[in-house]
């Protein structure tokens, strides 16, 4: 087998937007090093059940519309 074909893993501490930490192995930066997140579970709307409203008052989706909505691409 080749020599020095893996990258090299080591341990770095991952901080949380709350503040909290915990150890895991990576690649990134090099032993000891802390990723400080900006976005996280305990934050980012998709795990904490965020609800996102998607409002179209004359936008793109009206322009896209209007313009191609005549086209049709299915089989004849």
């Amino acid at each position: 087998m080749k020599q020095n074909t893996h990258p090299d893993y080591h341990f770095i501490k991952v901080v949380m937007t709350d503040g909290t930490e915990y150890t895991t192995r990576s690649t990134l930066g090099k032993e000891g090093d802390k990723l400080a997140l900006d976005i996280d579970p305990s934050s980012h709307p998709a795990w904490t059940g965020g609800t996102q409203q998607l409002l179209d008052r004359g936008g793109r989706v009206s322009r896209f519309n209007n313009k191609f909505g005549g086209l049709s691409f299915a089989k004849k």
